[in-house]
């Protein structure tokens, strides 16, 4: 095969992990592949905000008395609601359309 039409090697792939551009995440919706869907209970919520602490997707968003979920990126792992101490949050399954 000619050089001419040689496919790049490795060497010519970028590094992976690297972020050439800030913010580009949000770009990305990771959270439209889960089966399940965490749901909160307000009235059982104390705003402890451990589940926000535990999320590992960073989709727990802080309001003033209780948390809600951003669906755009959660993955549906249930963290938040095995870790919630007085189980305001439930896994429900995901509804598709």
């Amino acid at each position: 095969m000619s050089k001419d039409r040689a496919k790049p090697g490795w060497r010519s792939l970028p590094i992976g992990g690297t972020i050439v551009e800030a913010g580009s995440s949000t770009k990305y919706k990771t959270g439209d592949w889960r089966t399940f869907r965490p749901v909160v209970d307000e009235k059982k919520c104390t705003n402890c905000l451990i589940c926000w602490i535990y999320c590992p997707d960073g989709s727990i968003r802080r309001k003033e008395k209780h948390v809600e979920i951003d669906y755009d990126f959660c993955k549906g792992c249930g963290i938040c609601a095995t870790e919630c101490p007085v189980k305001a949050i439930s896994m429900m399954e995901e509804a598709r359309q």
